[in-house]
């Protein structure tokens, strides 16, 4: 077994209570001769357990026979006191016990007793992320991985994530075999990116950053697979090009919103656009194997690409043993969530130009090529740049106020619904002062002076910023000021869906649980009140600075100062 290269980050010498005094030694609930059970309250008390009895129940279920429970008494002190730390004790005990039964328990309580680091490192996971724990928990070996040198100590690469991937596939046959394997692999890396967040290792650029290039590779990979699968069905899609040769027809996925940002969240959906280069044309057989494919099977591209699209979305999303690959989310293609999976790029072309949408145009902002052709997915860009920075037409005053209303809209509506819900002051992406509004702030920016400045345009939201003030457009405090807002409601977003992978934005209500959140986002006060009480208070300074800056420009936009200088750079 490899020697843990993790971090020490939550092991101290001697357990301390919240106030600071000693705590108690744990080891009498397992090895006294006779309990007391309002002692064995006490101590279980004493390292913020809730839920006495069962807290009790489960150190019972992980000692096992007495050789065992010996073992396990041994590294009590430093769990009891390293899950003490975590968002949720209780929760951290009740998958040590589900670790313990599906693992060899005498040889792991060794290796635990061996590397006391690894020890504190489960427990901080255990406490912390249920979806984690119980990725752990279905694959225990993935535990000695994580002690790997450099799993943890440095952050995953694009190019070695590729290579890990494509060997982790490279001896599969069967197109199932080879989709389980991408759906193991999303899990073993998810579990990597997800500790690093915890330990604090990774910033929330390097976080959302592994997490995009993690869907891009799968997304890729599984287009190929299916791809290849439908190839030896209906033979290759082909169309003549202007020589009147007949040439292969591309396909290419075009990531939207957070993916085609580089800012995916740990359980966004992926927002996808399926395009391919000719509508025109057919499947052929490929020269050499004529004989493989029946006469008569050849379909027309339109029909090919749609089963294309409907089987890649299938196979990303379908849940099997191993788990799923992504969600998607199509809404943002021609017609929403009407019509066609797939359109060839004239049609695109045809589409924007008769029926595009102000909130399109912001949307586009974002589109970048993640999986097949990127030579198809470059044009695809082109071909919406007009759409989406305008053609050249003189911009009035009139006309600059009405997409700043258009946007202002589109805000209204959602402001709406987060009101209906409860959920105005507490959602981090579409409540008051949330990152929609960063989001929103930034990319009507962009579309009103990115034709005359293009080097204002950028997929990413901070680095879009940043250029921002370079253009003097916004001053360094208001570059700033959104900047640690957008970082910080970007985090509580991964703390919150960190905890059972589901997409959630919503601060929780009840306030045990906000204390959790509070400790997964690092507020380490020895009373979690107070934790609580200053994460609530940096929450709520943050949604102010974001709220601030977005009324200037959408709430009276003839009285902004912002509004004005926009003016003068797209006159």
């Amino acid at each position: 077994m490899s020697r843990p290269s993790v971090p020490p980050v939550y092991t101290r010498a001697h357990p301390r209570s919240q106030n600071g005094a000693s705590k108690p030694d744990p080891r009498p609930i397992l090895l006294a001769a006779k309990r007391d059970i309002e002692e064995v309250r006490a101590i279980l008390s004493a390292y913020g357990l809730r839920d006495l009895d069962q807290a009790d129940r489960n150190l019972d279920a992980m000692a096992g026979d007495p050789i065992q429970r010996r073992r396990l008494a041994d590294i009590l002190t430093i769990l009891m006191e390293s899950i003490s730390r975590t968002a949720d004790p209780d929760q951290a005990l009740n998958h040590w016990e589900r670790m313990l039964a599906n693992v060899s328990r005498t040889s792991f309580l060794d290796y635990l007793r061996t590397w006391p680091r690894m020890l504190d490192l489960l427990c901080m996971i255990f406490g912390n992320s249920d979806a984690l724990a119980f990725t752990l928990i279905r694959d225990p070996t993935l535990v000695y991985w994580l002690a790997e040198e450099e799993v943890l100590s440095r952050p995953p690469t694009r190019k070695g994530m590729e290579g890990a991937l494509r060997r982790s596939i490279g001896h599969l046959t069967s197109k199932e075999m080879k989709l389980d394997a991408l759906r193991r692999f999303r899990r073993r890396e998810m579990l990597r990116i997800g500790v690093r967040d915890l330990l604090r290792l990774a910033t929330v650029p390097e976080t959302t950053g592994s997490l995009s290039d993690l869907a891009c590779l799968l997304i890729h990979a599984a287009y190929e697979i299916v791809d290849s699968d439908l190839r030896q069905q209906y033979g290759v899609p082909m169309h003549l090009n202007r020589q009147r040769r007949w040439i292969e027809t591309k396909f290419a996925v075009i990531g939207m919103g957070k993916l085609g940002g580089h800012e995916l969240n740990y359980s966004s959906d992926v927002d996808l656009i399926y395009l391919y280069e000719s509508h025109d044309g057919e499947t052929r057989a490929p020269r050499g194997v004529r004989a493989a494919i029946p006469a008569g099977v050849g379909i027309s591209n339109e029909e090919y690409f749609e089963i294309l699209a409907r089987e890649l979305t299938r196979v990303l999303i379908e849940p099997t043993r191993e788990g799923y690959v992504f969600r998607v989310d199509l809404r943002l293609r021609a017609e929403g969530s009407v019509g066609q999976l797939a359109r060839s790029l004239e049609e695109y072309q045809r589409y924007y130009t008769a029926r595009g949408q102000v909130w399109e145009r912001l949307a586009l902002l974002k589109a970048s090529p993640v999986a097949g052709s990127d030579e198809v997915g470059q044009a695809f860009l082109k071909l919406v740049k007009p759409f989406v920075l305008g053609t050249g037409e003189r911009m009035t005053r009139e006309k600059v106020l009405a997409i700043v209303q258009d946007v202002r809209a589109v805000k209204d509506m959602i402001d709406a619904k987060m009101t209906d819900r409860g959920h105005a002051q507490r959602n981090v992406k579409l409540g008051t002062g949330g990152i929609r509004e960063i989001e929103f702030f930034v990319q009507t920016i962009q579309i009103l002076v990115g034709r005359k400045a293009p080097t204002l345009l950028d997929r990413s939201t901070l680095d879009s910023l940043a250029r921002l003030a370079r253009k003097k457009l916004l001053s360094i405090k208001t570059r700033d000021a959104l900047t640690a807002a957008y970082l910080f409601l970007r985090d509580v977003e991964h703390k919150l869906q960190m905890v059972h992978d589901l997409q959630t934005h919503a601060l929780p209500q009840d306030g045990v649980e906000l204390e959790k959140c509070a400790v997964r986002m690092g507020y380490a006060e020895k009373d979690r009140m107070e934790a609580c009480t200053r994460f609530a208070s940096d929450h709520a300074g943050h949604t102010k600075a974001v709220h601030d800056q977005f009324v200037s420009l959408f709430r009276q936009p003839q009285l902004s100062p912002l509004f004005r200088a926009l003016f003068k750079h797209v006159r």
